[in-house]
């Protein structure tokens, strides 16, 4: 599992941008809303995370688990988006 030191605010700037888009796709797309509530928590989180110091221990506790959350969230979407020929 990556760690939060090795998670630069670029990265998680990157991821928050990814799991947005994957949001807002999935809402237009009419996903299922228990996959739409999983990217949007994690957007949430990642906004939230994104306007913290990177070094507080605040983030340190929830960018492991927000990371694997947020990725998770991307895969199952975009395995949905497949099985749906959506986006």
């Amino acid at each position: 599992m990556t760690t939060h030191q090795s998670k630069s605010p670029l990265e998680l700037s990157h991821l928050a941008r990814e799991v947005k888009t994957a949001l807002e796709l999935a809402i237009v797309a009419l996903c299922p809303a228990e996959l739409v509530e999983r990217l949007a928590v994690s957007a949430g989180l990642l906004d939230a995370v994104g306007e913290l110091p990177i070094d507080s221990p605040a983030v340190a506790a929830l960018v492991p688990g927000l990371d694997a959350r947020a990725r998770a969230a991307l895969r199952d979407w975009d395995a949905w988006r497949q099985k749906h020929g959506s986006a």
